[in-house]
């Protein structure tokens, strides 16, 4: 277990701010070619830093003008062994810019004057296609898969890991369960379809009980990412258990499907002040809801008009 000093988490009632959709905005808005739809790499480089600091500045200005917690990404969504694989990279230069990738988060952090603490999030992805599960695995096995990118993140300094963009249960009980190993705090994110249901047509609140069963309740709290709004404001339910355990919303721009999506030239960025107030509506929802931010087609602009609508 690792024991390094970590900013803890926001108490209760706090706003935490997070980043957005940081493939996207590399792709369509700095015309940034990401094999494997991996940003990882580029911390190797001094150009890649500079755009990996640039985009996480503007979160950072967002969460101070409204008075919030940032809990920023490091850019390891894509940063495990597979994907690594895949792009010909070995266990050592995985974790070489695993560590450059908190490197930069941290250096952000090293300008923040805000009054509330500055998070360093450090994401895991699918190990496949997070919104086509093909090949799932038991939450131990997930455990000892994910355990590489989990230890070394923690060894670089992370706050807490997000299991973010689940398609199954399995995976994300198997990143928490690493998560604890390692000593660090986690969250679990899960994507959803336009019906409100995991890609396996599992329904939220049973992934969320289930991966509760799983892990001892370890996680902090839960969140939904990379789905739009209206594809899941009609299965929340105020009164249920599990429905208070979802603390965080990182949606898209667009209410297109994954389906539409990944068939797309052109990005869909939506409309931000109407993103904002949807967020506002899901309090009602939500009572537990503590953490905003954005997902795929988003970017600051979306993130600030939702802080901003969500303080006021």
């Amino acid at each position: 277990m690792n024991t390094t000093t970590r900013t803890p988490w926001p108490v209760k009632g706090t706003t935490v701010v997070t980043d957005a959709g940081l493939e996207t905005w590399l792709l369509f808005q700095r015309g940034v070619e990401l094999p494997a739809f991996a940003a990882y790499p580029l911390a190797a480089t001094e150009t890649g830093r500079a755009l990996l600091t640039e985009y996480l500045q503007h979160y950072a200005a967002i969460a101070s003008s409204v008075g919030a917690a940032p809990a920023l990404d490091a850019a390891t969504w894509r940063a495990n062994p597979d994907w690594a694989d895949a792009l010909g990279h070995d266990l050592d230069t995985l974790g070489s810019l695993i560590d450059a990738c908190i490197g930069v988060v941290a250096d952000v952090r090293t300008s923040w004057q805000g009054n509330q603490p500055f998070l360093i999030n450090g994401p895991v992805g699918p190990r496949g296609d997070g919104y086509r599960v093909e090949d799932s695995m038991t939450p131990e096995a997930a455990a000892d898969y994910h355990g590489f990118q989990v230890s070394r993140m923690a060894d670089a300094g992370v706050d807490v890991v997000t299991a973010l963009t689940m398609g199954y249960v399995g995976e994300a009980a198997g990143i928490a369960l690493a998560a604890r190993a390692a000593g660090l705090p986690a969250v679990v994110s899960f994507t959803l379809e336009t019906d409100g249901r995991l890609p396996t047509g599992m329904p939220l609140g049973e992934a969320i009980e289930a991966t509760d069963a799983a892990t001892g309740a370890y996680p902090l709290h839960y969140m939904i990412n990379c789905a739009h709004p209206t594809h899941f404001d009609h299965v929340l339910d105020r009164a249920a258990p599990w429905a208070q355990r979802i603390g965080g919303i990182r949606a898209n721009a667009s209410s297109l499907s994954h389906a539409e999506l990944d068939e797309m030239v052109e990005l869909d960025e939506g409309d931000p002040d109407d993103l904002a107030r949807r967020y506002v509506a899901l309090r009602d929802q939500l009572p537990s809801l503590q953490v905003v931010g954005g997902c795929c087609g988003t970017d600051h602009r979306h993130v600030a008009a939702i802080a901003t609508a969500w303080q006021r």
